[in-house]
């Protein structure tokens, strides 16, 4: 199993924002596990958890969601303009034993 954190560093006052987004956009999605926001560590952190059977699974997830041109059309009306809500981010993905 791969589990996925996409990690967001989001500008101040728009971590619940983009979370809230992020759960509404997501909400259909097999693959999704959860949105976290931060407690401790470096604040205005947003992080989408998936989880996938693998590697090639996670993959072919991104190839599917391209092929998909309503779905992606609704998805992007929905994501505009999320990427003034955050200054960096990244990815980090794991393989559970």
């Amino acid at each position: 199993m791969i589990i996925v954190h996409d990690i967001f560093v989001c500008k101040p006052g728009n971590a619940s924002k983009l979370a809230k987004l992020f759960k509404e956009v997501m909400s259909d999605s097999k693959e999704f596990v959860n949105i976290l926001t931060d407690m401790t560590g470096q604040y205005n952190r947003v992080i989408m958890v998936s989880q996938f059977d693998s590697l090639s699974a996670f993959d072919k997830s991104w190839e599917d969601m391209a092929k998909d041109e309503e779905k992606m059309k609704k998805m992007k009306e929905k994501m505009a303009g999320y990427t003034e809500m955050y200054l960096t981010g990244s990815r980090e993905i794991y393989r559970v034993w």
